[in-house]
């Protein structure tokens, strides 16, 4: 089997909410998807507010990562923030998940970034497994913060 990657385009749309939801199933999170396919258009290829990457083995979508830059003020460079990464079910244990994470790093690396981060829910011990065996570090001292719906929009209109 061979492993190659693409970046999605436009027309990739109603793949990549596939994705989206297939990994809100297996995250237990279905319920809070809202994304739409015209939602998606808008943000990823309009507005270009995320990218996503997709893993294919024999020319089939296997995996997808969905990322972004963000900034950090300490090294005044960008970073890439991963924000989803997803492997089939009867695609896992071919090394699928460590090859997008190689193929990301590269991505980082070309584009001058200082690093890369995510997160990981705290039940998920597989993939804590997996990324501490990359050589990644928890960010114990961090406490993520979110302000989303009415909270959001209180705050703005205060």
């Amino acid at each position: 089997m061979e492993l190659t990657f693409r970046f999605a385009q436009e027309s990739d749309t109603p793949l990549i909410l596939w994705f989206i939801r297939a990994l809100a199933e297996y995250e237990h999170l279905a319920d809070q998807v809202v994304a739409d396919e015209a939602t998606l258009k808008d943000q990823l290829f309009r507005r270009k507010g995320a990218e996503v990457l997709f893993a294919l083995e024999d020319g089939k979508e296997v995996g997808f990562a969905l990322f972004f830059h963000n900034f950090s003020t300490f090294l005044g460079r960008a970073g890439l923030y991963l924000e989803d990464l997803y492997v089939l079910p009867e695609h896992r244990g071919k090394g699928y998940g460590k090859a997008l994470f190689r193929r990301l790093a590269a991505v980082a690396v070309e584009r001058g970034c200082g690093r890369m981060e995510w997160w990981c829910l705290d039940w998920n011990t597989p993939s804590i497994g997996f990324y501490k065996a990359l050589g990644a570090q928890a960010m114990e001292e961090w406490t993520v913060y979110r302000l989303t719906g009415k909270a959001l929009d209180d705050l703005a209109t205060s």
